[in-house]
């Protein structure tokens, strides 16, 4: 007789699919795959992502998008491994079933991946072959059921050791199922590997010069001129930043050029090396968003390696790849005209972190980085913008991204209670490559008022800017615009970050207290 309560058999197919979570995850370890199924799945979701979804995902979440996203498929997987137990309780073929859809999701993920070979479906196979074998093994115990005696009396004696069966092969498989975890992260350890590699690269042609004298406008509250690589932001579409061991890492330089080049890791910190103090912001930050950062970048001119390849006449464009397959379309000329256009290595002094594209990635002043950044960058392509689409161009973003106009007020704060009177407020400015000539701010709708300006290195930075109000007891408003080198006036008009950047003047709504 089976047993009845469906509750042991819940706990059945949780057990048996965690079980096969844990072995997957531990041969994509063993086998240095950097996305086991779960993670393939979500990036599965995100690629597959309609772009204004995914904009208001990121807007809605913030930095948790990601969290969010694991932890839902998680949630639908136990809810598959429970039904697949509660299944099987009266038709073992329908947990077969559930466990060969959960495995063929997962397949599919991985086989859509870029660069997918046979081998990444082996983690997925392990996995399927546990499910199956755990909770056969565990619903042996269970379909024995309660044991009756001779006379069709139940046996107390006998229905306890077929429960103890089944509690003993469940503490056995848990017991596999944390060695499985364990070994997993022992095997995964690459990105240790990786960092301790990072750590001991020498990079004899970088420096780290202080903030530029005059650079801050020194006002509690107005965000740093230089940003720590701990507060700088990071947008990507991968779960797990790709860990790349340097001593491996290649840059294929091909398309539409004269003579391909190949450029090792090595090749490029012997290289002479330019830095530059560079902002860069995010497409998808809105107005008044903190998507943007000051950093003082170190590495190889792009126009130099171009150089080296000979770009044939007719192209336009070059198509980035990073190591997860990711890509972008950058406009040649912006890559060649001379602004500081790199192949990073560092950042702040040190070499970059691999949540910042260690060992190498692409910085272009004055174009926002969903055409231009390429992170892991191990690919590029010379080629024109009409034999080619890209990842964000597929999922309806701009062909081309040169930075927006944008000003910022950090002081006050939206809802901030000030004192009245005479009050320092304060922001930040950016057009990289043009640069800001003033700022402006308003206060209650009346007249512009000029800020002061701190000073910038040069025009691929933000600028500070500080006001002085006169502040009576109350509610108010505060507005801010600027002005580029060009005379060009930031626009007031709101425009979403969908397709090309937002546009809009920054307000704060604050009270002056008495």
């Amino acid at each position: 007789m089976v047993t009845r309560s469906r509750l042991p058999w819940l706990l059945a197919g949780l057990v048996a699919g965690l079980s096969g979570l844990a072995t997957s995850a531990a041969v994509a370890a063993m086998l240095s795959i950097r996305a086991s199924p779960v993670i393939a799945v979500a990036e599965l979701v995100i690629r597959h992502t309609p772009g204004q979804v995914a904009e208001q995902a990121i807007a809605t979440l913030q930095f948790y998008d990601k969290p969010f996203l694991i932890g839902s498929i998680l949630a639908l997987l136990l809810a598959g491994f429970a039904l697949a137990g509660i299944l099987g309780q009266r038709r073992p073929w329908l947990a077969t079933a559930v466990f060969t859809v959960l495995a063929g999701v997962g397949a599919f993920a991985v086989l859509s991946a870029k660069g997918a070979t046979p081998t990444r479906l082996l983690p997925v196979l392990v996995g399927y072959l546990t499910w199956q074998l755990v909770f056969a093994w565990l619903a042996a115990a269970l379909a024995a059921g309660p044991r009756r005696a001779d006379d069709g009396s139940e046996d107390p004696a006998r229905a306890g050791a077929g429960r103890r069966t089944f509690l003993v092969r469940l503490a056995a498989v848990g017991a596999g199922t944390v060695v499985a975890v364990v070994v997993g992260r022992w095997l995964g350890r690459e990105r240790e590997r990786v960092e301790a590699a990072r750590d001991l690269v020498r990079l004899d042609g970088v420096t780290m010069p202080k903030v530029p004298r005059g650079a801050s406008v020194d006002i509690d509250g107005v965000a740093p001129w230089r940003t720590d690589v701990a507060d700088f932001y990071t947008i990507h579409t991968v779960i797990f930043p790709p860990a790349v061991d340097p001593s491996t890492w290649q840059l294929r330089i091909h398309g539409m050029v004269d003579r391909e080049v190949v450029v090792t890791y090595q090749d490029l910190l012997d290289r002479q090396l330019t830095e530059s103090w560079i902002t860069l912001n995010c497409v998808s930050n809105p107005v008044g968003g903190d998507l943007v950062g000051n950093a003082w970048w170190s590495g190889v001119r792009v126009a130099d390696l171009l150089a080296e390849a000979g770009v044939k006449p007719g192209a336009d464009a070059v198509l980035q790849t990073s190591q997860d397959g990711w890509n972008c379309g950058t406009p040649l000329t912006a890559l060649t005209d001379g602004r500081a256009a790199m192949l990073a290595v560092a950042m702040n002094g040190r070499a970059l972190p691999i949540e910042h594209g260690f060992p190498a990635r692409t910085i272009v002043p004055g174009l926002y980085g969903f055409v231009s950044a390429c992170k892991w960058v191990v690919d590029m392509e010379v080629t024109r913008f009409a034999d080619f689409t890209a990842y964000w161009t597929d999922r309806g973003w701009a062909e081309r991204g040169p930075v927006k106009m944008a000003s910022r007020i950090d002081v006050p704060s939206s809802g901030a209670k000030v004192p009245s009177g005479t009050f320092r407020a304060g922001g930040a400015a950016w057009v990289q490559h043009t640069g800001i000539r003033a700022v402006e701010v308003q206060l209650d709708g009346g007249a512009w008022q000029q800020a002061e300006l701190a000073t910038a290195p040069n025009d691929d930075t933000w600028v500070q800017w500080a006001a002085t109000l006169t502040l009576a007891p109350g509610d108010h408003e505060l507005r801010v615009r600027a002005i580029d080198k060009r005379g060009e006036v930031q626009t007031g008009v709101r425009v979403d970050v969908v397709p090309d950047g937002a546009t809009g003047w920054h307000s704060v709504d604050f009270v002056a207290e008495s």
